[in-house]
């Protein structure tokens, strides 16, 4: 996992193109937000999954085929 306490290093691999997200780099604080509403964050989807911004269970399992 990422160093929470480096947000500059963070941000540099952060593939979160969320414009306006204000924990963009705080990793602790973007997995604790996204596990509040049963979500992933950014950083578990490709390029293309992480663009449609559904950060559920279910997208990241239809990306993933997982099932």
């Amino acid at each position: 996992m990422a160093d929470c306490k480096n947000r500059k290093k963070n941000i540099a691999v952060c593939n979160c193109t969320y414009a306006g997200c204000p924990r963009h780099g705080e990793c602790c604080e973007c997995v604790a937000y996204h596990r509040e509403r049963d979500e992933l964050p950014a950083c578990y989807f490709d390029k293309d999954a992480e663009k449609t911004y559904n950060r559920s269970f279910a997208n990241f399992m239809k990306y993933k085929r997982i099932f």
